[in-house]
């Protein structure tokens, strides 16, 4: 499959989910800015999609990434993060979402498992996405990260500091 037909649209994303739900496979949702692809990125998405039968990747846009991240980023336009970790072996479908919060993500794809980053806990994930993945009868899981990989590493090595 080209990975450029992993990445789906809103009506997309509906019929996509419909149809695994017809087969009776597991989806397993997460998301992010993936702004700079690392190594504990990719780890963390395959670690992610064994979890379940697909693995759906909810992109920040633009806007968003900037609400989170600060005027600065994203350092890559939205479809270039979105292509790029549609290319990955592990992810079956990414959608970019608009919101600063998964929320309204979470709600269209309904996930079985939501899977979130080693730097956060289940207490310290967005605790109304937690409440709404429980409601429907899902489970959250926190995978844990790779030491010393993160893209504000990277930002600041890039940016000729010091790593510590």
């Amino acid at each position: 499959m080209d990975f450029r037909d992993k990445i789906l649209s809103g009506d997309g994303l509906a019929n996509w989910r419909a149809q695994l739900r017809a087969e009776g496979r597991r989806l397993v949702a997460t998301n992010g800015c993936f702004d700079l692809l690392h190594l504990g990125h990719v780890t963390y998405l395959e670690a992610a999609r064994r979890l379940g039968d697909a693995l759906l990747v909810g992109v920040n846009s633009d806007a968003s990434v900037r609400a989170l991240k600060g005027p600065d980023r994203p350092l890559n336009a939205e479809q270039d993060r979105a292509a790029v970790v549609a290319a990955l072996e592990s992810v079956s479908a990414v959608c970019i979402f608009p919101e600063r919060e998964a929320l309204a993500f979470l709600e269209r794809t309904t996930p079985d498992i939501y899977v979130k980053g080693g730097d956060y806990t289940v207490d310290t994930i967005n605790q109304t996405e937690r409440r709404l993945i429980e409601s429907i009868g899902g489970r959250v899981v926190v995978l844990g990260g790779v030491p010393g990989r993160s893209t504000t590493r990277l930002l600041h090595r890039l940016q000729g500091g010091a790593l510590t």
